[in-house]
């Protein structure tokens, strides 16, 4: 009995480790206990006390905000369940900012004295495949050691990179170098007097035309027509690009040399037939005025001056307009009248006409009355055509033929050939058979 109650006793114990007692158990009496029911009292007691155990619902926790423990602070316990670093891990690879890279990254501009040489391959001892003037241009294919493999125009080779400015040092020398090109990208587009809706239109030009810009503003740009005519457009209907001048093969340059060489002979023979008809001309008037003084004494006939002729055989137009096209290239220069050294518009077809005898006024406005009116759609070459802004006839070209002309058109472009319609021609005149 007295081992039966020992373990009894033991038991309590470990169960007042698990579980409070209610106050009831703790009052029973002695009288109620004996030795043959203690352990019914305490199996009871022991039961409730469990059942009361898992009927009460455990407390919810409440989590308070605390600020982040610092790293590397001593007094923040270590987590239990952190895993330790690997030592054999990689270590973290470090964020990389992407060093800036020029929008003409791809570009590369001459900086040589004069011009460099383009090789076939990266050495000094290979071929000669062309020239890179100063200032021109080139697409960058590949950079090999000290050399760089470029394309320009119809040259593709190699160059001395020391020659060669590229990306970023090529983007300082893009606006002294390039010119800024507007490519019309509408069937008509309206060149206005300024940068708005309201005003006047100078001009129209077709779709497919290009123009120097002149100037840049948010929505709009200075275009420049031709020699006295600029204006604005609209920048949501032109594409603008750079344009630089390009390498010259060695067969460009010799194709060159021959041109300039048929140009100064066709000048040379066009001068000596002026040359010529001037001295017949002369001769006929010595005669006509030796014959005027045998048939008349008057002193009137003794003092008449060389009379003006105008050369219009059949077959001047043409001839003129044939004379003109090898001036091509040759430049622009207002209110000049040389055809090799520089001419206005005006001054252009004024002294290919007068190597036939033919006499213009001097200004467009004037030539715009010499001679016989014609249809724009009945013009032949050697035809004026006519342009005019706000009304005002502000240039002149010469037809030549297939829908062209040919025309002192400004600073950049020099004596070029354009469509007869790179703006819209007022009129037309012949002053020549």
């Amino acid at each position: 009995m007295i081992k039966k109650l020992a373990g009894v006793a033991v038991a309590c114990m470990a169960l007042s480790a698990i579980f409070t007692l209610e106050s009831s158990s703790a009052a029973i009496s002695s009288n109620e206990i004996n030795m043959a029911g203690i352990g019914l009292i305490l199996d009871t007691v022991v039961e409730n006390n469990i059942q009361n155990a898992v009927a009460t619902p455990a407390p919810t926790e409440v989590v308070v905000p605390t600020e982040a423990p610092v790293a590397g602070d001593a007094s923040v316990p270590a987590d239990p369940n952190a895993v330790p670093a690997d030592p054999n891990a990689a270590p973290p690879v470090p964020e990389v900012t992407p060093e800036p890279v020029s929008k003409f990254a791809n570009l590369g501009i001459s900086i040589a004295p004069e011009y460099v040489h383009v090789r076939k391959k990266p050495s000094t001892d290979s071929k000669i495949l062309g020239k890179l003037y100063r200032g021109s241009a080139a697409r960058i294919l590949k950079t090999k050691g000290d050399w760089v493999a470029i394309k320009s125009g119809q040259v593709t080779g190699y160059i001395k990179s020391e020659y060669l400015a590229m990306g970023f040092d090529a983007e300082k020398l893009v606006d002294k170098y390039g010119t800024k090109i507007a490519t019309v990208t509408v069937t008509t587009l309206k060149v206005r007097e300024e940068k708005n809706t309201e005003c006047a239109v100078l001009t129209l030009v077709p779709e497919g035309e290009e123009f120097e810009v002149v100037k840049e503003c948010d929505e709009w740009a200075k275009i420049l027509v031709d020699d006295t005519t600029r204006g604005y457009v609209s920048k949501e209907y032109i594409k603008i690009k750079y344009d630089f001048k390009r390498a010259i093969s060695r067969e460009q340059e010799r194709e060159k040399l021959r041109r300039q060489r048929e140009r100064e002979e066709a000048i040379r023979r066009a001068e000596e037939e002026e040359r010529r008809r001037q001295q017949a001309a002369a001769a006929a008037a010595a005669a006509n005025r030796n014959n005027s003084s045998k048939n008349h004494s008057s002193s009137s006939s003794h003092s008449s001056s060389v009379p003006k002729v105008t050369y219009t055989s059949a077959g001047t137009a043409a001839s003129a307009a044939s004379y003109a096209k090898h001036f091509v290239g040759n430049p622009y220069v207002y209110g000049g009248t040389s055809l090799t050294n520089g001419t206005d518009c005006s001054g252009f077809v004024q002294s290919v006409y007068r190597k036939y005898g033919v006499s213009l006024p001097r200004t467009s406005s004037s030539q715009a009355s010499a001679g016989s009116s014609v249809s724009l759609g009945n013009v032949k070459p050697g035809d004026l055509i006519f342009y005019a802004s706000n009304g005002h006839v502000n240039h002149v070209a010469m037809y030549i033929g297939n829908g062209q002309v040919v025309h002192a058109s400004n600073r950049r472009d020099g004596i070029k050939i354009s469509n007869m319609r790179y703006r819209t021609p007022c009129s037309a005149r012949r002053v020549a058979n």
